[in-house]
């Protein structure tokens, strides 16, 4: 094999090819990045950044250098209004106002940084493939012509690829039909709209912290002009006619105009060629999906691509690339076409659009369709890639949480839940993941009413419903007092009295010695553990649907000796008793019933709080750290699902291998 002039040569020095040069510098490859531009450019096409992009700068310790970037409102879906902060747990859930001229100077700076060479003003005009290695013809602006060499080559050159064409990847989609036509505009003050409809097409305005407006508009009877720069005259007269006004007197500082074409290439790689960014993809750029999308291929073709030139992975990694992202992508490219028809058909999709905004108003349908957007639904790579070590200081969002988030959501649906002493710990943690997936959840507590609201505000910021229950466990008349409370509630919001989830969390714990423990404590003790979750159990039958789920919080001390909490254990082995007869009782009726076993699990508590504690803490468990509330309140809303219909009267562990030895 010749000797190379890189290990990878980028075709694109925007904000994809820039974030794929500093993976693969990161990563230990040789970058060289070729980009026909003799300057950045300054035009910001694109200027909203999404939550799983945000987290990826971030794992890369690029937040900071960004800003950090302001909120840049709630966001839409084809117009109609859609908080993006209801995607789900990230710290970026929602849409942050980042301009790509920031964007790109950031990336440049890091990726220069990490030693990546950036050379400006060359266009390539050819490629060849060899068998172990590709050549690549670029023209410089002084009219130079070179011949690089690299082990493989990317084109993250944008829609107008030379990349894709030469190398010969098929490109197939459809042609633009609809035209918006876009301009920042100084000197003049309009009236905010978003996605303001007229009887001759669709009109947005909004003012920058810098004081320039930045129009968007689209006319129903306009056809896709011929330049990607409209005059400024071409733009005025669109928006008078849509709108009836004039935008006399404004100095234009941006002009553009970008169509609905939609094009996706077949694959993704040929042989030593990959795509990435529009070079890959074709699409509408609205709520600024396309950026975000061509950063996230970035970022899961870098680990890749640098981990294969390692040594560290084979050539079927580098096929995953193709396997994951081109998905994502038709993915994208699906929910961009059908805001497009929301967005700019006439008053025949009127009645489409009545039908979205009823359904954004059910909080599963507004997360489903906001972690889409915001690539927190499966449409992002890996939280670690492939031979990619952490940027120093990054903190990373939680894999195990991460992953959960985009694959679960939604599932419970017009159900409704009772979590008992739910202000708190796991059973707060429990109350707002079932609430997440779309059940309204009765939050009980025994004496903290303040507490049980907090859980229920907690709720209610996630898009999902609560109310809160007060009724003290282990004490005559509880269960009774309980019923009426939630039965008096669900009637109210659901017109019936159906409860489809009962979660028996509430209990009390020892934590004396043997030979400590009074007979009004063990008494307590068995009234509030195992006594009311029989009778719980017992009068939710009436209330409980063929199909309906009982989750019991057990414990890890069923199965491991702690003398401190002999008859606390007692009673968690009598749950465990109730869950095994009751699962045979009501299996004809297709109910099931099961124990949840957590660990040592991270409630708040002072304990917690300790460093030395916690790490000797952390010792039980197989992972090496303790449980977080999170962890048990999962396995319970997988057991509060569907897809959990075939297990019934089973001791789930949820004590993090601690019972393994």
């Amino acid at each position: 094999m010749a000797a190379l002039d890189t290990d990878v040569l980028v075709v694109g020095a925007g904000p994809v090819g820039l974030l794929l040069a500093g993976e693969l510098r990161t990563g230990g490859a040789r970058v060289t990045v070729l980009e026909k531009l003799t300057e950045p450019t300054a035009e910001s096409r694109a200027s909203i950044l999404h939550a799983r992009t945000m987290e990826l700068l971030h794992e890369r310790g690029l937040v900071e250098r960004l800003g950090p970037p302001p909120d840049a409102g709630p966001g839409h879906f084809g117009g109609i209004l859609l908080a993006l902060t209801e995607a789900g747990d990230s710290p970026y859930a929602g849409q942050w106002k980042a301009p790509q001229t920031r964007v790109e100077a950031v990336l440049a700076d890091w990726a220069t940084g990490l030693g990546a060479e950036v050379r400006r003003g060359h266009t390539v005009t050819g490629l060849v493939e060899a068998s172990d290695q590709v050549h690549v013809v670029a023209t410089t602006s002084a009219g130079e012509r070179l011949r690089l060499s690299a082990a493989y080559v990317v084109g993250c050159d944008g829609e107008e690829s030379a990349v894709r064409r030469l190398g010969g990847f098929e490109f197939p989609g459809a042609g633009p039909t609809r035209e918006l036509l876009r301009a920042d505009l100084a000197g003049i003050d309009l009236r905010e709209r978003r996605f303001e409809r007229h009887a001759n097409g669709v009109a947005n305005a909004r003012r920058g912290p810098d004081g320039v407006t930045r129009i968007m508009v689209h006319a129903f009877d306009r056809a896709p002009g011929e330049s990607k720069t409209p005059s400024f005259e071409e733009v005025r007269a669109v928006w008078a006619h849509v709108t009836g006004e004039d935008l006399g007197g404004a100095e234009p500082v941006w002009l553009n105009a970008f169509h609905n074409a939609r094009r996706q290439a077949a694959r993704y790689r040929i042989g030593r060629v990959f795509l990435a960014g529009d070079a890959a993809h074709v699409q509408l750029p609205v709520g600024g999906q396309a950026l975000n999308l061509g950063l996230q291929d970035a970022a899961d073709l870098g680990g890749k691509l640098a981990a294969h030139l390692a040594g560290q992975a084979g050539e079927e990694l580098l096929d995953t690339y193709h396997s994951v992202r081109h998905p994502v992508g038709a993915r994208v490219l699906g929910n961009i076409e059908a805001q497009a028809q929301l967005l700019f058909g006439g008053p025949e999709v009127d009645g489409v659009r009545t039908v979205f905004r009823e359904l954004l108003g059910i909080p599963s349908a507004r997360r489903h369709l906001a972690a889409m957007i915001s690539g927190l639904d499966g449409g992002g790579p890996a939280v670690t890639e492939p031979g990619r070590p952490a940027a120093p200081g990054a903190r990373r969002p939680n894999r195990q949480h991460t992953t959960h988030r985009r694959t679960t959501m939604g599932k419970l649906t017009g159900k409704t839940a009772l979590v008992t002493g739910s202000s708190r710990g796991i059973g707060r943690a429990t109350a707002i993941r079932l609430a997440r997936e779309g059940a309204l959840v009765a939050v009980h507590c025994s004496s903290n009413r303040e507490a049980a609201d907090d859980t229920v505000t907690a709720i209610e910021k996630e898009g999902g419903r609560g109310f809160s229950v007060l009724a003290k466990l282990g004490v005559p008349g509880d269960v009774h007092e309980l019923f009426l409370a939630l039965e008096r509630e669900l009637k109210e919001r659901t017109g019936a009295v159906t409860l489809d989830v009962l979660v028996n969390n509430a209990g009390v714990m020892g934590g004396v010695a043997p030979e400590s423990l009074t007979p009004e404590a063990f008494d307590r003790l068995f009234a509030v553990n195992a006594k009311a979750p029989y009778f719980l159990v017992q009068r939710a039958l009436d209330n409980l649907p063929d199909g309906g789920r009982v989750i019991n919080i057990s414990s890890g001390l069923t199965r491991v000796a702690n003398p401190q909490e002999v008859a606390y254990a007692m009673t968690k082995g009598a749950v465990d008793q109730l869950t095994l007869h009751f699962a045979k009782h009501l299996g004809p009726r297709g109910i099931t019933v099961n124990s949840v076993g957590p660990g040592i699990t991270d409630n708040g508590t002072p304990i917690f709080d300790d460093p030395e504690a916690v790490a000797a803490m952390a010792n039980y468990s197989v992972f090496g750290r303790v449980g977080e509330t999170r962890d048990v309140a999962d396995v319970v809303a997988f057991l509060a699902s569907d897809d959990s219909r075939w297990i019934t009267g089973s001791y789930l562990d949820a004590s993090g291998g601690t019972l393994l030895g």
